[in-house]
């Protein structure tokens, strides 16, 4: 594993937190409807800056925005910058319910559900092709990266028995409490 040395003394975890994020996009009414209906945010907030229509949205009260569309994404790019834009569940029945969202609305595209052993998570892309993850931890790690399509239509403890059967034969496999404590480890003596 590759570790970068930093001149800088380590801070807290809580000194710098992700708060949101905001994209370009062409059709903003179209994407503001989508990530609405889809992945249930809200529209906080709709205005101009300059030239730039903004978009706000959040699923949380306590944040004025978690995501921000901005108008002016120019058309046939060829390549899309972002690689995903991923949102935490905290079980396999939000991850189901939103895997059925997405599967439902004619907008989404490349929907997949995928086991990377620590996490289980559905990948799809929006209508502008920005590829989203929904994920969920399950109480295992092993060494990354592990991608394996799995089955959400199983019963909950049949796919979390084909999860635990994949992950226990991966190197670096223990329960995610050990792996944490590792993690909690390195991030203080670095």
């Amino acid at each position: 594993m590759m570790h970068l040395s930093n001149p800088f003394p380590a801070l807290c975890a809580d000194a710098i937190k992700l708060s949101h994020f905001g994209i370009y996009v062409q059709n903003l009414e179209s994407m503001a409807l989508y990530y609405q209906q889809v992945l249930d945010f809200r529209q906080t907030d709709h205005g101009m800056l300059g030239n730039t229509e903004i978009i706000f949205l959040s699923r949380d009260p306590n944040e004025h925005h978690q995501i921000i569309l901005a108008s002016g994404r120019p058309e046939n790019l060829g390549f899309n910058l972002i690689n995903q834009l991923s949102f935490k569940v905290p079980d396999l029945g939000f991850l189901k319910s939103f895997n059925a969202r997405a599967k439902a609305h004619s907008a989404t595209s490349d929907l997949v559900a995928i086991s990377h052993g620590n996490a289980l998570s559905i990948y799809f892309r929006d209508p502008e092709g920005n590829r989203i993850e929904i994920f969920m931890d399950t109480p295992w790690y092993c060494d990354q990266p592990l991608r394996e399509i799995i089955n959400l239509g199983l019963s909950d403890e049949e796919l979390m028995r084909v999860v635990e059967s994949q992950v226990s034969q991966r190197s670096g496999f223990c329960t995610r409490e050990e792996w944490l404590l590792r993690m909690q480890q390195r991030m203080s003596n670095e």
